[in-house]
């Protein structure tokens, strides 16, 4: 055969199996609530959860053993801190333990009596606080504040013993402490919560609504083979390389409009933090769906029935989560998990799409995530080939049966 007429056949069969494929998605309930309403909806949603992107006003209880003009000017102080909301003060431990059993409070500032008489005799003075730690976000903000607290007051001190030892005309405004320091905070500038976690959930939701919607239309034909003796009537005869490409090629044209949609209006819409350029993160973006199109393809073969995408797809999104390196550094992370994120589309595309668009980073900067993508996706298409080529055995050989056994009758 002519080899141009050789591979025309092939586009031709690449063209067959995409439009098929579409139609099978457009009418398909399911798929589409996974491959439309899921990247429409789950930002959405997930953003507006995450919204307030700060914790504030938490309630503190304060035990002044002190109770002097010092120790007040600290309580008072601390109160107007946007974090700490005094809710009670407390004659002794026992009262304060009490309201933070009882969830009143979540945090408890102790006060030493010899407080006062520590500042007066030019020594440092101790103060004590415990924080409730059903949840590290609120550790943090504490943390932050009681930081920025401890500065101001040690500014206010320094001021008060240069007044003392008479040497006003040395003091400045910008004298009060030696050392000033200022935060700037790179790619998060609010240190929000919805602008430290979405952008990485994003390319999360991307890959497993794809994976989800690839699978039950994998489930879906299977059931369908079942019914026939092994034969699909909604499917395309056509090489493997072929419906493995046009059904690629399908899956990411249409990700194509929820991907910008993801990654560019909804971090507009919420002021979440985006200094990347389209045209660096949607290219980067690219292997990643390619990859996912492919290991979805690859996952083909252990879908027996519709709704087997629920028991093997859906528990894995918070461990790809986890080991995506969001929320939890990889290098941190035993040997096994740092492996299995390796292979996971969207553990590179996180870290890459991050720095990107939280950072103005470019594609050269992400070499090394880039390239795993695109390793990813050559592999994913080889596995994918194979996971179609072993479906097809499996429909000749019910083929076969059904033929053999009608024979028999």
């Amino acid at each position: 055969m002519n080899p141009f007429r050789k591979i025309a056949g092939g586009f031709s069969a690449m063209a067959r199996v995409f439009g098929n494929e579409l139609r099978t998605i457009i009418h398909d309930p399911g798929v589409l609530l996974f491959f439309v309403a899921l990247p429409l909806v789950y930002p959405i949603i997930y953003t507006l959860i995450y919204n307030e992107e700060l914790v504030r006003e938490i309630p503190v209880a304060v035990v002044d053993n002190s109770m002097t003009a010092e120790s007040r000017q600290l309580v008072r102080m601390a109160s107007a801190s946007p974090t700490i909301e005094i809710y009670a003060q407390c004659p002794n431990m026992a009262d304060a333990k009490r309201l933070m059993a009882e969830r009143k409070v979540f945090g408890i500032m102790e006060i030493p009596a010899n407080y006062s008489k520590e500042i007066g005799n030019g020594r440092s003075a101790h103060v004590t606080f415990y924080s409730e730690m059903s949840r590290l976000l609120r550790y943090r903000d504490f943390v932050s504040a009681l930081a920025d607290l401890q500065i101001e007051m040690t500014g206010e001190i320094a001021k008060q013993r240069i007044e003392n030892a008479g040497m006003e005309s040395f003091l400045s405004a910008e004298a009060s402490l030696p050392v000033r320091s200022q935060s700037n905070f790179l790619g998060d500038t609010q240190q929000g919560f919805a602008s430290f976690v979405i952008p990485g959930i994003l390319i999360l939701i991307l890959q497993q609504s794809m994976l989800l919607g690839i699978a039950m239309l994998a489930g879906t034909s299977r059931e369908r083979r079942r019914r026939n003796g092994g034969i699909d009537p909604l499917g395309v005869v056509a090489p493997p390389l072929a419906t493995v490409w046009g059904r690629t090629l399908c899956y990411t044209t249409v990700y194509a409009a929820f991907t910008l949609y993801d990654l560019h209006i909804v971090p507009l819409m919420f002021n979440l933090p985006h200094f990347g350029s389209a045209t660096e993160y949607l290219p980067f973006i690219l292997p990643m769906l390619l990859a996912t199109a492919f290991l979805g393809q690859s996952l083909a073969p252990f879908m027996r029935e519709r709704e087997s995408p629920f028991i093997l797809i859906v528990a894995t999104s918070v461990v790809f989560l986890f080991i995506s390196g969001l929320t939890w550094p990889r290098y941190a992370m035993m040997p096994l998990w740092r492996a299995l994120g390796d292979i996971i589309p969207a553990t590179w595309g996180i870290e890459g799409f991050v720095r990107i668009n939280n950072n103005a980073a470019t594609i050269a900067d992400n070499t090394r995530p880039y390239l795993w993508l695109w390793g990813l996706t050559v592999l994913y298409m080889c596995t994918a080939i194979a996971a179609q080529m072993l479906i097809e055995r499996r429909e000749n050989r019910k083929r076969t049966q059904c033929a053999g056994s009608s024979q028999v009758d």
